[in-house]
């Protein structure tokens, strides 16, 4: 397959424009799924577990599909790092979901969800695949060690930061707790500070628009929700920790 240079920038171009919009928007008001859904709607609901399994697989199973009908001629240095976002998105779809106790989701949130994995899964793949070229000596290049460093630290903030939400109820419980531990000692929303970090060394490694893209979007989308998150247990909880910040430690 050609590289559809065109069909790439434009896809980044509009996931840019749409993080600035959703950014606008979530600030005003937060994003109706977990904590936040209204009960009083007559949306349709979908179970927490079979929601985030259905939103988040496409961006597992598209770019595993274009690696088996590709003819193989692309380098391990790009393969490389569509495995990478591979493996974030085998632990989002097939093993977060078995964990998670969350509320139960409104079908329009999980199909924007689905919309949005499928379309960022074809970017992310297509453009390592058929359009990234790097040179032989990208393995020592500064981009790439320092970008993978920051990926793996911050995909492993992410991942320990959802094992403690994940047994921050016992089960049966549905009232809410203060997450504490790790890096919850400092920022409310660290599981997404955790994959903001993740996709912004994504985005170093493999020095593109269409990573940039994709962590520009989540920087837009997640930031204001660890923000909704701060002052949900600020109003909530007397004892809420003053000191702790919403999203970046001792800063913001």
């Amino acid at each position: 397959m050609q590289c559809l240079e065109l069909l790439v920038q434009g896809l980044s171009l509009g996931m840019i424009l749409g993080g600035v919009i959703h950014f606008v928007c979530l600030l005003k008001s937060h994003a109706a799924y977990g904590r936040y859904v209204d009960a009083s709607t007559d949306s349709v609901m979908v179970p927490a577990r079979l929601a985030w399994f259905l939103q988040e697989i496409p961006a597992l199973l598209g770019p595993l599909l274009l690696l088996l009908i590709t003819d193989g001629n692309q380098g391990y240095k790009e393969q490389l790092m569509l495995w990478i976002f591979c493996l974030h998105y085998f632990n989002r779809s097939c093993i977060y979901p078995l964990r998670t106790k969350g509320r139960p989701y409104p079908f329009s949130i999980m199909l924007s969800g689905i919309v949005f994995c499928s379309i960022n899964g074809f970017l992310q793949a297509h453009y390592l695949l058929h359009c990234a070229k790097y040179q032989d000596g990208w393995l020592s290049d500064g981009h790439f060690i320092a970008g993978l460093m920051i990926l793996f630290i911050g995909m492993a903030i992410n991942i320990h930061s959802d094992h403690i939400l994940c047994n921050l109820r016992k089960p049966g419980e549905i009232s809410y707790k203060i997450p504490t531990g790790g890096l919850f000692q400092y920022v409310s929303g660290a599981n997404y500070f955790g994959e903001i970090v993740e996709w912004l060394g994504y985005a170093v490694a493999t020095w593109s628009l269409p990573t940039f893209a994709f962590a520009f979007f989540t920087i837009c989308f997640i930031g204001p929700r660890a923000y909704h998150h701060h002052r949900f247990y600020m109003e909530k909880f007397k004892d809420f920790p003053r000191s702790r910040r919403s999203l970046i430690p001792f800063i913001f």
